[in-house]
């Protein structure tokens, strides 16, 4: 059986409901019930009995193509942990880039970074080359950083705070730096963060990184780990954006791609492209009020 929640523009909802089944009356995942959910009113639910996951989503894709949506093989759970990437999903920047506008560089380093998220570099190879970028710049700018461009996304903090106090552990994981992510993880309400450590000496960066790179390998695991604590069939939430999300997004019960490249959406099976973060709050059908501002 599948399950989608789904949130589109209302005034198209009717029409293309009635189209997608049918769409898909004759087909493997035929539409056998359709309504909207009683805690989250603008939140439709719409249900198969049919398997083919590919299928539903392709449909679902076709006809509200700017939605934000949960697909599930089954009935939803509350997640009881949820690991998040920080860069563009968490947080509406990508940290090295606006760094190296520090150094003068952030073309140069943006266009390796938006390579690397679209699948089309070696993650760690690509790090490792813009972090070699950024030897000599001073530490400080990374304060500075974080002061004038680093913003949170909206709805990241109520999202994380919500689900934390609900009884769901917090993870933020990410290919970036502890530097910027210990702070962001302070400010959202994440409890555990996992990230690269830049190298600094004599209170400027080396260009070079201390231990092991924390790439889609790590994130993956990172979930796997917390799962693991919790018993194998606890449900988990992940988000994330990029190529490099994509393990972790697929290991998930609920993979959210967040306004994401192309690869990454087309692998997990959530995502959010119409709203903000919140919206998942409402897939997960917990009210307004129950919010944590």
């Amino acid at each position: 059986m599948l399950i989608a929640r789904l949130i589109a523009d209302p005034a198209i909802l009717e029409t293309r409901l009635d189209a997608m089944t049918a769409q898909l009356a004759d087909g493997a995942v035929p539409v056998a019930n359709a309504v909207m959910r009683e805690f989250c009113g603008d939140v439709l639910q719409i249900e198969s009995p049919g398997t083919d996951m590919v299928a539903f989503r392709a449909a679902l894709d076709a006809h509200f193509p700017e939605s934000d949506a949960i697909v599930a093989s089954g009935p939803f759970a509350f997640p009881r942990v949820f690991v998040s990437d920080m860069d563009s999903t968490m947080i509406g920047q990508e940290c090295i880039d606006e760094l190296a506008d520090f150094a003068g560089l952030k073309e140069k380093v943006a266009d390796i970074t938006e390579r690397a998220m679209q699948g089309e570099l070696d993650f760690a190879s690509a790090l490792r080359e813009r972090v070699g970028l950024l030897a000599g710049l001073a530490e400080s700018a990374i304060d500075q950083c974080l002061a004038e461009r680093i913003r949170p996304t909206p709805g990241a903090q109520v999202l994380v705070e919500t689900l934390k106090a609900k009884g769901c552990r917090t993870v933020l994981v990410t290919g970036g730096f502890h530097h910027f992510a210990d702070r962001v993880a302070g400010q959202l309400g994440f409890e555990r963060v996992v990230g690269n450590r830049l190298d600094v000496t004599d209170g400027k960066l080396t260009g070079g990184l201390v231990g092991a790179i924390v790439d889609s390998a790590t994130k993956e695991a990172v979930l796997r780990e917390e799962v693991a604590v919790l018993g194998e069939n606890a449900v988990s939430m992940a988000a994330g954006d990029g190529a490099n999300d994509i393990p972790m997004l697929q290991a998930s019960s609920y993979g959210i791609a967040y306004r994401a490249k192309p690869k990454a959406r087309a692998a997990a099976n959530g995502w959010v492209d119409r709203g903000d973060l919140t919206s998942l709050l409402k897939l997960l059908d917990i009210p307004e009020k129950d919010w944590v501002a």
